[in-house]
Order: C-alpha cells, then structure tokens, then sequence
C-alpha cells in the first residue's frame, strides 16, 4: 500500500521508481476546473506515486470556463510521450471537436498512452479524436446527446458513474471524474491506496461505477 506523501510533493521524475505513474492533463481555453483539479488533488495525496503535468496549447496561462488561469508547464508540441492522459470537459469541448490540427495531434500523441482518460465531456474530444472508436464510454449526462454524437463507433453507456474498457477509462459529468480517478488508482495500487487517498482528501468516493442518479434524472432511459 503506498500512503501519502505530506514531507516532499516536489521531487523529480527521475527520484522515483518504477511504480511511478506520470499523468499528462490536457488544458485548453474554457476548461471545467473540477474536471482537473479534482483528480489532481486526489493524486496528489500519492505523489510518490504519481506526478501531474498540465499541457496546454503552449506554455504559460490556459483559461478554464470559470475564468481562472491555469499554468501549462509545457506546450502540445513539446510535450513528452504520455503515460496517463486526461482530457477534461468544460464549454471549451464544444469547439475542440471541430479543431481538426488539434485532433490530429491528440491522435497521435495519445494513441500509445498506456491509459487514456476523460471527465465530462472530455470524452466526446477523445471520440472526434477517434479514440473511443471500439470502446465503451461515458459522458456528461446532461450534454449526452451532443457529446454521443462524436466517433463512428463508440459504445456509449448512458448510466455509469465511470466506465472502464481496456486502455480507455471515461467518467460522467464534473465530480464523478474524482471517483474514477480513485477507482484508477486502486487498479494500479489496490484499493487500499485508494481509501487512503480519499481518507486523506476527507471524501467519501463513490466505488461503484454503475452508481449514477443523473442518467435517470436527464431522461437517458
């Protein structure tokens, strides 16, 4: 079980072992803040474990749908072979899908990830990316319709708090991108590493990934 680490949140790729996983988070302008930081803050209860970098369009201030600027460390061309890749949802989604440069290069970059992620409708960029093409996914359940119409052949699940299929792990709307973080983390350490991440965090995570009341309450089935 690997605990947290409160004595050194700051130290190098290259001081840990090989249990160490590298999470490459996707900004862009009008992304959703909590699609982000919720995973980041879980992750960082580990971080002997794990370690975040933020890649944005370049280096420097990335605009999220609330307003606040986030600091890329490095831009979509620099960025370093991913391991973990995250794309988040935010109204910055809507445009995204239809940056065809953009999409190219996500293609490319994160089609040899060892996991490819998404929160909220993060996942229709992963869909118009291609993807999910061959995948079960989820999204944000109130923007279902328009996000299930990216990619040619995508298993959309409509109630899912999370869905995991091989290499590619979607979560529904904003929040439940904690919960599938949590349940990433328990994949790849076990579950007790992942109750004590929350522990840490003080949140109670959701563990069951057919958990989802807002399918329901938006009319999905």
């Amino acid at each position: 079980m690997i605990k947290p680490d409160t004595a050194n949140r700051s130290s190098c790729l290259g001081d840990r072992d090989e249990s160490h996983r590298r999470v490459s988070i996707v900004l862009f302008d009008g992304f959703e803040l909590l699609d982000v930081f919720g995973p980041v803050g879980l992750l960082g209860m580990l971080s002997q474990a794990f370690s975040v970098e933020l890649v944005g369009p370049a280096s420097g201030l990335v605009r999220s749908s609330q307003g606040a600027e986030v600091v890329a460390t490095v831009g979509y061309r620099d960025a370093k072979r991913p391991d973990i890749v995250l794309v988040p949802g935010g109204r910055g989604t809507r445009s995204l899908v239809n940056d065809a440069g953009f999409l190219e290069w996500l293609a490319a970059w994160a089609s040899e990830a060892r996991l490819v992620t998404s929160v909220c409708t993060g996942a229709a960029v992963l869909a118009a990316a291609g993807l999910l093409d061959g995948f079960r996914a989820t999204t944000n359940k109130r923007a279902y319709g328009w996000a299930t119409s990216h990619g040619s052949s995508v298993e959309w699940v409509a109630q899912a708090r999370w869905v995991e299929d091989r290499s590619r792990w979607t979560s529904s709307g904003v929040a439940a991108g904690i919960d599938m973080t949590a349940a990433l983390v328990a994949h790849l350490f076990g579950p007790e590493t992942a109750a004590v991440a929350a522990a840490a965090a003080e949140i109670e995570i959701h563990t069951d990934p057919h958990w989802d009341p807002f399918a329901a309450a938006n009319g999905l089935f």
